[in-house]
């Protein structure tokens, strides 16, 4: 690492830890030539994804876009932070080990719906109904249908361990 005061190419670790985000790594090193302490960070290389929307426009991939949809849908629910930023963190790290450099809108959208239903009911249908972009009753009452028989199954497969 080259020394940001002197310029020397040649430089010991002297402290290692997490960042605060604990997605990379802080390092103090010290200068073999002039002594000289600095810091530097240390980050996983990610491969820059491309989201294909509905209309085939092209941009780049946003986690923040993810967070905000899941906090609209997750408004006045009992949904900590924590589990919203997980959710958005699952989602991206899914996304990363693809390795494909496009992906589209709506698998995006698919996997942040799967996120929600396993955490709260009533933020999968207030996402879904927007991101499906249900058009009147019926379609709302068919995914709650679904979600229903879903359920339902799930707790048979419980009943029968």
């Amino acid at each position: 690492m080259k020394c940001p005061a002197c310029g020397y190419a040649e430089s010991k670790v002297v402290d290692t830890r997490p960042a605060e985000d604990n997605a990379s790594i802080r390092r103090r090193r010290e200068c073999l030539e002039c002594q000289k302490r600095f810091t530097t960070y240390e980050v996983i290389e990610t491969i820059p994804i491309v989201v294909i929307k509905k209309d085939q426009r092209r941009e780049s991939f946003d986690r923040n876009k993810i967070l905000g949809g899941i906090l609209k849908a997750c408004e006045k629910r009992p949904v900590s932070k924590e589990q919203m930023t997980q959710i958005t963190q699952d989602i991206e790290a899914q996304l990363q080990n693809q390795l494909q450099p496009e992906i589209s809108s709506q698998k995006i959208g698919e996997l942040v719906m799967e996120g929600l239903k396993d955490i709260d009911e009533v933020a999968y249908v207030r996402f879904a109904s927007v991101y499906r972009e249900f058009k009147d009753i019926n379609t709302f009452l068919n995914e709650l249908k679904v979600m229903i028989t879903s359920r339902k199954k799930k707790r048979t497969k419980k009943d029968e361990l």
